[in-house]
């Protein structure tokens, strides 16, 4: 009976909000589609073809390779929570050709295989990480790249197996991200927008037993969270491509995977394990304008790693691998020519 008084309670708040609101939506929703149209190639375009990686647990990874047949150097790129691989898209489009590159799609997103109850955690996309690796850059020098909960799955690794960095592991970013201390209702807020109630955010666990009536009411408040991605993962007035593009895959991240992952949230502090990534050539970027995982996040990684770099975005949000692309690349090449591997490239 809690459960169902959740779910009715969750579905009236997000009726209430949007029809008291309707108006208000509807002029920002208008907003975004009248935005300049982005030229580049459409999002989720880029593929290359899949490779299961089979994790520790037996969870079937996809993944896919760029390959480059003169790049001495393997790129390896972790996305997000409730993302999926193509939210590289324009960094896979600026590596092509240039640099060996490894997308893949975390458990429980994305093509890959849902993760056995329990599985779900930070520390086990560490070792699905590694997995990673072992499988498609087992020989050679390996940068990793990681997004959000992309960035903490490094961290997780480092915490775990300090010693490939410096080793197998000769270069790292973390964009958007942090390694603790996190308000795990900020993480919620582009999946379960501000429309839903605070009791929504509250009663995630409990809700997650009942997930195929809250994506329900996801899909009801459509261009509701349409505009609270919006706000919530970018600063700038980007294209509508972009928002509509975040959007759906959010929306494709079913409410029971979102809430399997969320407690890690909460409970991770590996502040202690960064020091480690001082051993290689490490950039840290973020929006100052980040309203899930703040700009204070990458200061304090940046303060904690030696010899790290810190680029802040002014005025993006937490999507900043797409909103400021261009920045972010040039950091990641950066990065990449501090390692040494790119000499002649």
């Amino acid at each position: 009976m809690r459960l169902r008084t959740h779910l009715l309670g969750a579905a009236a708040t997000a009726g209430l909000a949007a029809a008291g609101a309707r108006v208000g939506v509807a002029r920002q929703r208008r907003a975004i589609t009248r935005r300049p149209a982005d030229t580049h190639p459409a999002f989720g375009s880029l593929r290359a073809e899949p490779v299961t990686v089979v994790a520790d647990d037996g969870t079937p990874l996809h993944v896919e390779v760029d390959e480059c047949d003169d790049s001495p150097l393997t790129v390896v790129f972790c996305h997000g929570y409730a993302l999926n691989l193509d939210c590289w898209h324009f960094q896979r489009e600026h590596y092509r050709g240039r640099v060996r590159a490894v997308y893949y799609d975390q458990r429980s997103h994305g093509r890959s295989g849902r993760s056995p109850i329990g599985n779900a955690t930070i520390d086990q996309l560490g070792r699905d990480l590694l997995s990673v690796l072992d499988a498609v850059a087992p020989d050679g020098p390996v940068v990793v790249v990681g997004h959000s909960m992309g960035g903490m799955t490094i961290v997780a690794l480092a915490d775990e197996h300090p010693e490939l960095f410096g080793d197998r592991i000769v270069g790292a970013a973390l964009l958007s991200t942090t390694a603790g201390g996190l308000d795990p209702t900020r993480v919620l807020l582009p999946i379960a927008p501000p429309w839903a109630g605070a009791g929504f955010h509250r009663g995630v666990a409990a809700l997650a037993r009942g997930h195929r009536a809250v994506d329900m009411v996801r899909r009801i408040g459509r261009d509701v969270a349409l505009v609270a991605t919006d706000q919530l993962a970018f600063g700038d007035p980007v294209p509508e491509s972009y928002v509509g593009f975040v959007d759906q895959m959010l929306s494709a991240t079913p409410f029971e995977v979102v809430a399997e992952f969320f407690p890690g949230f909460g409970s991770l502090d590996k502040f202690h394990a960064v020091g480690v990534l001082g051993k290689v050539p490490t950039a840290i970027a973020c929006g100052t304008e980040d309203r899930l995982t703040s700009i204070g996040h990458s200061r304090k990684l940046h303060s904690l790693i030696p010899g790290s770099t810190l680029l802040e975005c002014l005025g993006a949000g937490h999507m900043v691998i797409l909103e400021r692309s261009d920045e972010i690349n040039g950091e990641l090449d950066k990065m990449l020519d501090a390692t040494g591997e790119m000499e002649g490239r």
